[in-house]
């Protein structure tokens, strides 16, 4: 009976960290490899649909960087393009008073840690996307140096989610702007020490050194949140 509770015990503990921390609470490397080995099947699971990744992420994206001469747009923890693919689709529906900027006119920049996930973004989008393979923390990139930083999904499973958020303010320019989700529902609080409460997440990113933060629900485990680097 004591044997059939170690066994049961130690199944459960197993599903835990790897299916809902996914592998936040034992290191990077663990991280980075579950999604190496999930690379192909991920956006299967995510069951991601294009028409609403361009309406929610797409759109709002797209209508900041239009206002920006040459707009530099960073997506940490890029996966298999998400970002940049959203952006894809508003910017291939025709619209003579959208004001898009051709391709060479912003630079879009994805760092990830997974090799495998890095090039099936690659793949998945083509050329006008630069990659660079690196953690969040710290970023592999000059400080003040993007207008636009956008990190969803990927709080949570770092080592240290305050650090990152250090880091997304660093990389912005005066002024700019970072789109990041917060995990809720049922499952935040069980990824011990990595989350923060729907209620907190807004004074929370204050303390961070944001500002002009607004949170809005966004998926069931999710809700999302704009936020301005201060100008001065």
């Amino acid at each position: 009976m004591l044997l059939l509770l170690i066994i049961t015990s130690l199944i459960l503990l197993i599903v835990w960290e790897l299916w809902i921390c996914e592998g936040a609470h034992l290191g990077r490397r663990v991280v980075v490899w579950l999604y190496d080995l999930a690379a192909t099947r991920y956006d299967g699971i995510k069951h991601f649909d294009a028409d609403w990744e361009r309406q929610f992420l797409g759109e709002p994206l797209e209508k900041l960087l239009s206002d920006l001469p040459r707009p530099r747009l960073l997506d940490i923890g890029a996966g298999t393009a998400r970002t940049f693919r959203a952006l894809d689709k508003v910017s291939r529906i025709p619209n003579p008073e959208a004001g898009l900027h051709p391709p060479d006119k912003r630079l879009l920049v994805g760092v990830e840690p997974s090799g495998a996930m890095m090039e099936l973004g690659r793949k998945k989008v083509g050329l006008g996307h630069e990659w660079v393979q690196g953690l969040a923390v710290p970023l592999p990139i000059a400080p003040a140096s993007f207008d636009l930083a956008v990190c969803l999904e990927v709080l949570e499973f770092t080592p240290h989610p305050k650090r990152t958020i250090a880091e997304i303010v660093r990389i912005l320019r005066p002024g700019g702007w970072a789109l990041l989700t917060n995990r809720i529902g049922w499952q935040a609080p069980l990824i011990f020490g990595r989350t923060v409460s729907r209620q907190r997440y807004p004074a929370y990113l204050r303390e961070l050194g944001f500002e002009a933060v607004e949170v809005f629900p966004w998926q069931v485990d999710y809700d999302i949140a704009w936020a301005r680097k201060p100008w001065t």
